[in-house]
């Protein structure tokens, strides 16, 4: 890791080092994350509790499509950390992706214009490093600090000379799930991938094969086109396709956050009769019933709604008071939820935190 990089951040328009303000800040965030259902607390109330001033703060956050229910639970946590920052004097801008068609390029093209809005830090997942690194490095060669969060992991902060990695480690959720597979029996696998590239996902079926492998089974990745994303017809069809064409086929896992959908359905149309067990990663009412009703085995849950909080809230510390987190990386998930913890994820997920 390039120390150089992280030593301060820039101080765009002036010393924000209120080291007298930070307590109250970090009680406000407190306050915040262990309010029921992820409301922050009134915000008037807020700024004058902490009496700080990080006014000017400009903090930009780069996410997933606006109709990815995964990265709608990340926005909420986003959404709640900002209001912290709006009470103290700065804000928060997210950048969606439009869709997963040209994943790479089109994060990439966000990242350079997140660093025109004249940011203090930009976060942004590293789905795709190749395609993104370049633009990412541009960011902190300016002088700009960044936060990857959601994808890319610890390495890829390191790679970047990022301040951090919040999320999950994709590789250890996908073994994770392999281990659960194997413990229920199943010996062959075939692992989802409807955006195919992208980096998170390849480590998930990577890390379910490597999981799966420890009790003899053995996983091979289904890659589809990354416009069928989203597409439950187009996903159903492929998933019951490569069920019915090989009978030897016990386990089914899907990596998108979309897909749980058209993969419930694919087991269905192919009468599966409960021998395929199937694994979801991240989790939502769909998964979580069919877990509850003993259709699917699990979900592999990443808990997107901290990733969108940690996320606001360090770059917040970072930029306005040159505090840096002492844990590197911020682990959270992965989380297996099965039949004996799925009545807690429901009630998560209807909070729209989960």
């Amino acid at each position: 890791m390039n120390v150089s990089k992280l030593a301060f951040p820039r101080m765009t328009r002036r010393a924000r080092l209120l080291a007298l303000a930070v307590p109250a800040v970090l009680v406000a965030a407190a306050v915040t994350a262990c309010t029921p259902g992820g409301t922050s607390p009134d915000a008037s109330s807020t700024n004058n509790a902490s009496g700080s001033d990080a006014s000017g703060v400009n903090i930009v956050v780069i996410g997933g499509a606006s109709d990815d229910s995964f990265f709608s639970s990340v926005k909420r946590g986003v959404d709640d950390a900002a209001k912290v920052v709006e009470a103290n004097g700065g804000k928060v801008t997210y950048l969606a992706l439009a869709n997963y068609n040209n994943i790479g390029p089109d994060a990439a093209q966000l990242v350079k214009n997140a660093l025109g809005q004249d940011p203090d830090l930009v976060a942004v997942p590293d789905w795709v490093p190749d395609a993104e690194e370049p633009a990412i490095q541009e960011v902190i060669d300016s002088g700009v600090p960044v936060i990857i969060y959601n994808s890319g992991g610890m390495e890829a902060a390191e790679r970047t000379g990022a301040l951090t990695y919040i999320g999950t480690d994709e590789y250890l959720a996908g073994v994770a799930g392999g281990e659960a597979l194997g413990e229920a029996g199943v010996t062959k696998n075939v692992c989802v991938n409807t955006v195919p590239g992208a980096q998170n996902l390849e480590d998930r079926c990577r890390g379910v094969a490597d999981g799966l492998a420890k009790s003899g089974g053995e996983s091979t990745q289904l890659a589809l086109a990354g416009s069928n994303y989203g597409n439950q017809t187009a996903v159903a069809q492929a998933i019951k396709a490569a069920i019915q064409q090989d009978p030897s086929v016990d386990g089914l896992v899907t990596v998108g956050g979309s897909d749980s959908a058209a993969a419930l359905d694919a087991l269905g149309q192919a009468n599966t009769d409960g021998k395929v067990k199937y694994v979801h990663f991240n989790v939502d009412m769909n998964t979580l019933n069919a877990i509850k009703d003993g259709v699917a085995l699990a979900a592999i849950d990443q808990q997107p709604y901290p990733q969108g909080y940690y996320t606001v809230s360090a770059a917040l510390q970072y930029v306005a008071f040159g505090i840096e987190l002492p844990t590197k990386p911020i682990l959270t998930g992965p989380l297996v939820v099965n039949a004996d913890n799925v009545d807690l994820a429901i009630s998560g997920t209807e909070a729209g935190v989960r």
